[in-house]
Parts: C-alpha cells; structure tokens; sequence
C-alpha cells in the first residue's frame, strides 16, 4: 500500500527531518463520536494497531453510557467536548454553527459547561477540557469565558493566531472531501498538504500537525488513507504521534 509514488514526497521529506536530528509532532482528532459503531470500532482498532493516540471529540446532549463503557478500556484514547448537541443555530444564509451569536451568551455557555461535566463524568480516566466547536466556528466573544467553565483549551480548523486568548490545539488536514463526494479526498492531494505542514514547521512554526477525520462517513478512500498515513509515519523516526493531553501540558 506505501510503497505508491504519491507517498513518495512525504518520505522524503521525512528523511530530511530525520537527517537534520528533528522530529515532527503529529496528533489525531476524530469528530462526532456518540455511541459505539461499526466505524468506531475499525477507527480504534486502526489506531490502536498503529499504537496512533486518538482524540474523540464527543458530542455531549446525544452520547451516554454505551461509548464510555466501550472506551473505558482504550487507553490511547482522549475524550474532548464537541459543543453540545451539534445542533446549527444560524441562519439560512450564514455558516454552520451551534456555538455563535445567534442565542443568549449564557444559554451557550451554559450548555458547554453542562457537556464538560457530562462528559468528564462519563469518562474519568479519557477526559481532556478541551473544546472542539462543531463546524470548527466559535463566536470570538464566547473565547474569553471558556477558562471560567473549566476548559483548558480550544481546537478548530488552521493555523492558530499569534494573538490567541487561550492554548490552542489545531487540526491542518481534513481527510473528508466536504464540498464534493463527502468521502475521503485524493491520495495526493493530501499528501501535499501534509508535506507543506511539515516545511513550514520545519522552517519554525512548532504548532503540532493536526490530522481531522470523522469515522461516520468515512468511505474506504479515507480508511486506506489513514492506513496508508499510519503505516509510513508509524515507523519513521522523523515523526511523534502525541496525546492531546501531552500537547496541552504546560
């Protein structure tokens, strides 16, 4: 599987890190989790097998004891707070997101502090405070208040600003091609950007690469990318696959 040309530039780049003594911090997070499924099963075996941590962003309102009794075991696995409920609250014209302007500041904060307790009961030994908007969109008035909830951090979608309020813990890649077949997106494609991460961190930006994936509507495009993924950075020594507990630490 490894052995096809398009993953030749990431080898190679690869090699350079590892020939100038350096290694590239990698970490997964995976969106949507609710409840124990097929899909989940194949993420965590995948992960698990590849000894990849895995961050589970966790929707709070639709998710119970069914996937903390099925991740209490896994012990490469970190629980995040996906918002609340996923629900989008605006409007017909304006982008997807549950966390905006569009209700009452109270009413949304009250609802992620609910989740974070929620889902740090449910699982004591995997929770991380770590906010994962859905739709990778929080209103920018929200941010401030987040520490006074109890989170440590906020993870969405690109480069973190220089002038962040709080940590930040981004993901880079989407493996899903959202705008067009809703499956996994080319091979190559992602490889390039992936390789792009990796020259920008290698020219001084020591953000971890984040890789975003949603096993719901993983295709076998996505599955054999991830595989694929796993199976060359798995055993290079260019390359650190870390917890997001491990990133956060101070």
């Amino acid at each position: 599987m490894t052995d096809r040309m398009d993953w030749e530039p990431l080898r190679r780049e690869l090699d350079r890190w590892q020939a100038a003594g350096r290694v590239a911090r990698l970490w997964l997070r995976d969106d949507d989790a609710v409840e124990p499924t097929p899909a989940l099963e194949t993420l965590l075996a995948l992960a698990g097998e590849s000894e990849v941590p895995l961050t589970l962003a966790v929707i709070p309102g639709l998710t119970g004891q069914a996937l903390a009794a099925r991740l209490a075991a896994e012990a490469g696995v970190t629980v995040a707070v996906h918002g609340w409920s996923h629900t989008n609250h605006a409007g017909p014209e304006g982008k997807k997101q549950e966390l905006g302007g569009e209700r009452p500041a109270d009413v949304v904060l009250g609802e992620l502090r609910e989740g974070l307790r929620l889902l740090e009961r449910l699982h004591p030994a995997r929770f991380q405070p770590l906010l994962v908007p859905p739709w990778n969109r929080i209103a920018a008035a929200l941010v401030p208040a987040l520490p006074g909830l109890g989170f440590a951090a906020l993870s969405v979608y690109g480069r973190a600003r220089q002038d962040r309020p709080m940590p930040l813990l981004n993901t880079h890649i989407d493996i899903i091609d959202w705008h067009g077949t809703r499956g996994g997106r080319g091979e190559a494609e992602l490889v390039a950007e992936l390789v792009a991460e990796l020259r920008d961190r290698f020219a001084g930006n020591d953000e971890p690469i984040g890789v975003l994936t949603h096993h719901l509507v993983h295709d076998a495009a996505a599955w054999d990318f991830l595989s694929a993924l796993f199976a060359v950075t798995g055993r290079h020594p260019a390359v650190h696959w870390s917890a997001a507990s491990a990133l956060l630490k101070p």
